[in-house]
């Protein structure tokens, strides 16, 4: 069978960094009230004039450069993103361009802190029906662009960032064994909006804030990401133990602790970077995933899970043999 495999990541953080001590100078808080309920020591935010497409084109080089696939082999980009350059048209295009690629095709998907696990999915689906050989999926996000920074319950949560990992078709023999991704699952239930969103959009007629029920996103978090990894395991019949490596979305330190002790996994097989990066969104797992194989974490023929939840709300999975 075909197998999506993955041949290499890249990332990229813009060069501002917001410490707790300077965001106690923007809003009423403390380093030591953010460290205590997210992990979170700082976050980086985009220069002024720094779009989303350039940090997504900046990670893009990055994934290439270390897949050694060159852009004219690329038939698909995929950009998850919740905050795109313009209304239209898609940002994956403005990145298509920068890239020279002149070839195949390209779109954003919206399903916020859950799209770059949506993203890989749908290229891997893309890859399985033969529509597509190697696919660039990017996650890359401006989100100090929609904070009202007059709000400490949501400023002090989110930074800017981009990730992205090039995936290629391999014919394998169909196991547990094969290098690729095994298994992904993915959900939504619109009927939990007004928890998690920006009031705001093209529509609406104006941007937005972002607005969260912190404790109610808390509380559906560690529930329905538990029920998607979960479900990984039970199709591929793997066990906790059989996971070397989880890296989920980071949001929330105590998410993550949580929802690492609710299935059983090693807190040392845990990948955080949350304290670094804050919550990125739709970057954070391919920032996270870049930062573990730099580091050596992350080796050949491992077995990592990723996960995210996000607004909607959407959350999902996938399991991937490295």
């Amino acid at each position: 069978m075909i197998r999506s495999v993955v041949k290499g990541v890249g990332a990229y953080l813009p060069e501002r960094i917001i410490t707790n001590a300077e965001m106690a100078t923007l809003v009423d808080t403390s380093d030591e009230w953010i460290t205590a309920r997210t992990g979170i020591a700082q976050r980086h935010v985009a220069a002024d004039g720094e779009l989303t497409s350039d940090l997504a084109i900046a990670a893009s080089r990055a994934a290439l450069a270390n897949s050694n696939v060159h852009v004219d082999d690329i038939d698909l980009i995929i950009l998850a993103t919740a905050t795109p350059d313009d209304t239209f048209p898609a940002t994956a295009t403005v990145v298509q361009a920068a890239l020279g690629m002149e070839r195949g095709f390209a779109f954003d998907m919206q399903a916020v802190c859950s799209g770059f696990v949506y993203a890989v999915s749908t290229a891997d689906n893309f890859i399985k029906a033969g529509q597509a050989k190697t696919v660039l999926v990017i996650g890359a996000e401006t989100f100090s662009r929609i904070l009202d920074w007059e709000d400490r319950t949501t400023a002090v949560l989110f930074g800017d960032g981009a990730g992205a990992l090039v995936l290629q078709a391999e014919e394998s023999e169909g196991t547990n064994q094969d290098r690729g991704i095994l298994t992904c699952h993915l959900h939504s239930d619109g009927r939990y909006r007004e928890k998690l969103y920006v009031d705001g959009g093209p529509s609406r007629g104006s941007v937005g804030h972002l607005r969260m029920e912190g404790r109610e996103v808390f509380r559906h978090a560690v529930v329905n990401i538990a029920e998607a990894i979960d479900e990984a395991l039970e199709a591929t019949g793997l066990e906790a133990k059989d996971i070397d490596w989880f890296v989920p979305h980071q949001a929330n330190k105590r998410i993550l602790d949580a929802t690492a002790k609710r299935i059983g996994l090693r807190p040392e097989s845990v990948v955080v970077t949350v304290g670094e990066h804050a919550n990125t969104s739709a970057a954070s797992v391919p920032l996270a995933l870049d930062v573990a194989l730099r580091d050596g974490r992350i080796k050949q023929g491992d077995m990592v899970l990723l996960e995210a939840m996000g607004g909607g709300f959407t959350w999902g999975s996938a399991l991937i043999r490295w």
